[in-house]
């Protein structure tokens, strides 16, 4: 426990966990927030095609480990492509993204792994004051919030383990 609190001290020092600015709470809701912020033009595409939208606009609590465009720019134009004609497929690494509940970065910086809404855990770590998922995806930015959870914006797609793509 006292290695933990001292990584999410180091954390905190490098300003990779910075507190947002004290205000209201958010109105948007994830998916609002996401297309607002201008870096997730891929993400909010995808999660509409997927037909997910609804479910992380709704009232339910989630966070979403949420890659950038420039993410989904370094993923093989095969991979999307095959995404693209597999609905069900596209559903599972979209909701391989998503947590439930409302899970800060005080909170991430605690965990070894997450359950994702996909089924499967995203393992955490926490090296030189970053977070990282699944030992290389990066966390760079922390608690974008949201009326219906939180946002922590990743450089990587995550692919679960076993899809065929």
């Amino acid at each position: 426990m006292k290695r933990l609190s001292i990584a999410f001290l180091a954390v905190l020092a490098t300003g990779a966990l910075a507190a947002p600015a004290a205000s209201a709470a958010p109105s948007k809701d994830i998916v609002q927030t996401a297309k607002a912020a201008g870096d997730f033009k891929t993400l909010v595409e995808l999660v509409t095609a997927a037909g997910l939208a609804k479910t992380l606009s709704g009232s339910t609590k989630y966070t979403v480990f949420a890659p950038t465009d420039a993410a989904f720019a370094k993923v093989p134009k095969k991979t999307l492509k095959a995404l693209g004609k597999n609905k069900a497929a596209l559903k599972q690494v979209l909701l391989y993204h998503v947590v439930k509940g409302s899970v800060g970065a005080k909170k991430v910086v605690k965990l070894k792994s997450a359950k994702t809404v996909e089924g499967s855990k995203v393992r955490i770590k926490v090296r030189k004051g970053n977070v990282y998922l699944n030992g290389s995806t990066k966390v760079t930015k922390t608690n974008v919030r949201a009326s219906n959870g939180i946002i922590h914006v990743i450089n990587k797609v995550l692919i679960p383990k076993g899809l065929d793509l």
